[in-house]
């Protein structure tokens, strides 16, 4: 048994863990089976736990099975890491459409939760450019299916948390680009009115768009980044500086309440002296944390929360509004506190996260109970908003906000595979 935790470091427990590095054996050790698939373990909370039971390590599932360079047409094994297709395929003129914050997810990791980006309103989520994938069920069955096979299991599948089966590879559909460039733009704004008025602005003509907002200032003032695709052909692409590392954990977090105020507000000020527009490379612009490895041990022993909340449109303003406050009230805040809109259409997956409306998401030291009292009351205003909490990111939330915020769970249900659970599953749904 091997003791294993997720990239929020809350705790660890034991597993027994089995790797795979064949298709056709992971296919066979699934059937019979009883476990939990984990990738490359980025996921927050529990979702890709499975304590004292086993976890089948996905990541030596790494390979590449076909790239048509004129198509855009990607096959691939579910280990494989998104920095590993987007290295390989811009030298094609291709990207992944639709990435999240960190490129140092698999495959497999990025459907099982319907990752989404900053460019939403655009491109939609991951599931929307995934052509068909493999599921092996632990009964022997074997899936192959897509949009327009097996529809059901697909949607099932698609943001379905590793539950409907093991995903053993995909076929995915890349998006032409020029060049690995982005013209980038900085705006300031001073509140949140501020904010939705540039989210509304910038949709027609930028691709991607999200901000970084000031969760202690009490006014919602922040940053908001939008930034295009671009052929700049006289420069020189490099994918940027030497990653450095957080090298230990440290005996207390470094996130705290003086450090917070004091990045908060010199991040604030030095983008509000750099905005405008720019250049810069896409993986510099869009991964920055993917320059400092093991950035989860800053908040020291106790680890830290994610908390991502969407709430719909209407009451998007107000929801966000009175949870700053709640969170400027506790003393509690988060440097990496991003505030971003979700475009008005439906996912592909019945248990997809992204819906119409605004998406707020901040980490949160672990702080015991006081941590526990502030997430009650950001649950109590997101219950009120009609919304819901991120499962990918999520490692506590209450079973009927879940419920609620899900309203396809009893669909998703039947196809469920009952020979795999999760901490997630069993705090959930019972089992």
């Amino acid at each position: 048994m091997v003791r294993v935790s997720s990239w929020g470091r809350l705790d660890s427990h034991e597993h027994d863990l089995v790797p795979f590095s064949d298709r056709n054996q992971a296919v066979r050790a699934v059937a019979g089976g009883r476990g939990l698939a984990q990738g490359n373990a980025r996921s927050y909370g529990d979702v890709c736990l499975n304590p004292d039971g086993c976890l089948w390590r996905m990541t030596g599932l790494d390979r590449f099975i076909a790239f048509d360079p004129a198509s855009g047409r990607l096959r691939c094994e579910a280990g494989v890491l998104l920095r590993d297709i987007q290295r390989m395929s811009v030298n094609h003129g291709w990207l992944l459409p639709v990435t999240p914050g960190t490129q140092m997810i698999t495959v497999g990791g990025a459907i099982a939760n319907d990752v989404h980006g900053k460019n939403h309103h655009v491109l939609g989520s991951f599931g929307d450019h995934v052509l068909g994938l493999r599921l092996a069920r632990t009964d022997g069955r074997v899936i192959d299916c897509g949009p327009d096979r097996e529809p059901a299991w697909f949607a099932a599948t698609v943001g379905g948390m590793g539950l409907t089966g093991v995903i053993v590879e995909a076929e995915l559909q890349l998006r032409k680009v020029a060049g690995p460039w982005l013209v980038t733009d900085t705006v300031p704004y001073r509140n949140l009115d501020e904010f939705f008025a540039l989210a509304d602005t910038s949709e027609a003509g930028w691709e991607q768009t999200v901000s970084w907002v000031d969760c202690l200032s009490g006014i919602g003032r922040g940053l908001f980044f939008r930034a295009n695709l671009a052929e700049i052909p006289d420069r020189i692409a490099q994918s940027g500086r030497k990653p450095k590392r957080v090298p230990f954990v440290p005996p207390v977090s470094l996130v705290n309440g003086l450090s917070l105020r004091a990045f908060n507000e010199a991040y604030f000020r030095a983008n509000t002296f750099k905005a405008g527009y720019a250049v810069a490379h896409f993986e510099n612009y869009t991964y920055p944390l993917d320059n400092l490895h093991d950035w989860n041990r800053m908040y020291g022993p106790r680890g830290f929360y994610q908390y991502q909340s969407a709430v719909p449109r209407a009451v998007g303003r107000a929801a966000i509004q009175a949870m700053l406050a709640a969170i400027k009230a506790s003393g509690q805040g988060s440097f990496l506190a991003v505030l971003k809109t979700f475009g008005d259409r439906a996912s592909r997956g019945m248990m997809s996260f992204p819906q119409p409306g605004v998406t707020l998401a901040l980490d949160f030291p672990n702080r015991g109970a006081q941590t526990a009292a502030l997430f009650e009351r950001l649950d109590a205003i997101v219950r009120d908003a009609g919304g819901r909490i991120y499962a990918a990111k999520d490692a506590r939330m209450p079973r009927d906000l879940f419920e609620s915020g899900y309203p396809r769970l009893a669909e998703f249900l039947q196809y469920r595979d009952p020979g795999i659970s999760s901490a997630m599953s069993r705090r959930l749904i019972g089992s």
